[in-house]
């Protein structure tokens, strides 16, 4: 397998450099395989970083991003608006919870959790109540700028940039299907009148390890929320657009967040865009006369519209093609496997949550991100045709959904060899 020369001035992200892995080149790809220079092939079994949903060069996505670009490139958005833009969020209203009636567009999943933060902190500056701590789930991954990587885990992510950061309030996971130490941790927080908002990952954290607690949990913080007025923040950027098996988990415990955070799968994945929707009392502490009131955020390629128009290609896809009955089929397709290799192989705490499953594998290192198996393991799996990318010790499948059965098939097999092997 050919990889880039060290003459390569490309500095990556979440890469070592220093340990000299070879940095594959990717010259196509299409539905659930990527295209390597060397001529081989590999299965994406991790949607390239969980962004691609309906599969890569999706026709219908691809051909709406090439008609846009010969139409409008690039505009400001700061008092100006247009068609793909209005069409996003017209579309997104009739899909989203109808409470959350207000869109506003940034370009990341980061960006989207700055723009809730702001958003929360602002809502109560303008009512002149003066809440301004955040409170987090342990394990929570949110973003790497500054306002996401403060209501994140603390630890080797952002440990030099300490200084930088805010603090929080923090619950634990929920250790068993109560989730009572999460809950009377969350109200006891929730009784200090400084509290503004909740920022939670629901069912699932992500780069945590692929957590998953119940949607009665779920349920039972956003009450708490509700009972102390305090602002529920759903950060469901990774877990939105099916990957947990409905198009939030918010639905499954239906709960109905205060403000919402969306990006990856909204373009299908194929280009970057966020969003973080919000109710209409947290605009209207915005709205006044005065400009000093004004949400004062922004981009310069905020709600870019050739963007928007990939957005507007996959919203169509929700609206008009069987999109929920591919997950359905995909999650199913995702329970069998696991079972089956669990019938086989032994390993720690399987899971797995619409089309995501996850498993740890037994290791004598502290389970965790930082594991040294998690390097050995991604070489392994790419010598056998299969882009995972462990997090430490724990292996998880997240698939586009069109990934046909054999190319799912050989993504198991090389987990049920990796279990023998490591």
């Amino acid at each position: 397998m050919t990889s880039l020369e060290r003459t390569s001035s490309i500095w990556h992200p979440f890469t070592q450099h220093g340990l000299g892995e070879p940095i594959p080149m990717v010259e196509s790809a299409k539905g659930a395989r990527l295209n390597l220079a060397d001529g081989t092939s590999m299965i994406d079994a991790i949607s390239s970083w969980w962004v691609t949903t309906h599969g890569h060069c999706h026709p219908p996505i691809m051909a709406a991003i090439a008609e846009q670009a010969q139409k409008l490139d690039q505009m400001i958005f700061a008092g100006w608006t247009h068609a793909p833009a209005e069409e996003v969020a017209a579309g997104l209203r009739t899909i989203m919870p109808e409470t959350l009636t207000r869109v506003f567009f940034s370009d990341s999943g980061s960006t989207s959790v700055e723009v809730a933060l702001k958003m929360a902190l602002g809502f109560w500056h303008w009512r002149g109540e003066a809440r301004s701590r955040i409170v987090v789930m342990e394990h929570s991954y949110h973003g790497d700028t500054i306002g996401a990587m403060s209501v994140g885990e603390r630890g080797v992510f952002n440990q030099p940039y300490d200084p930088l950061l805010f603090d929080v309030g923090r619950i634990p996971f929920p250790e068993d299907e109560t989730g009572q130490n999460t809950l009377d941790a969350l109200e006891a927080l929730c009784r200090m009148r400084d509290t503004a908002a909740l920022i939670v990952e629901p069912l699932v954290l992500g780069a945590g390890g692929m957590l998953v607690y119940s949607p009665r949990v779920l349920a039972a913080v956003r009450e708490i929320c509700a009972r102390y007025g305090v602002l529920f923040i759903a950060d469901e950027v990774m877990t939105g657009w099916g990957r947990t098996g409905t198009l939030l988990a918010c639905e499954q415990a239906d709960v109905v967040p205060d403000i919402l955070c969306l990006s990856k799968g909204l373009t299908g994945g194929a280009v970057p865009l966020a969003v973080t929707m919000a109710s209409e009392p947290i605009y209207e502490a915005h709205f006044s006369s005065d400009r000093a009131r004004m949400f004062f955020h922004s981009s310069s390629y905020t709600a870019n519209p050739i963007a928007c128009a990939a957005a507007c290609a996959n919203l169509k896809l929700w609206r008009e093609e069987p999109v929920r009955e591919r997950i359905a089929a995909l999650s199913a397709k995702q329970a069998h496997w696991l079972d089956k290799l669990g019938q086989v192989y032994h390993f720690d705490r399987p899971r797995n949550l619409g089309t995501i499953a996850a498993l740890d594998l037994k290791s004598n290192e502290a389970d965790g991100y930082m594991n040294a198996l998690a390097p050995r393991l991604m070489a392994f799996f790419r010598e056998r045709g299969v882009l995972l990318r462990p997090l430490g010790n724990t292996v998880y499948v997240m698939p586009p959904y069109c990934i046909t059965d054999e190319d799912l098939a050989q993504v198991w097999d090389a987990i049920g060899e990796a279990v023998l092997s490591f």
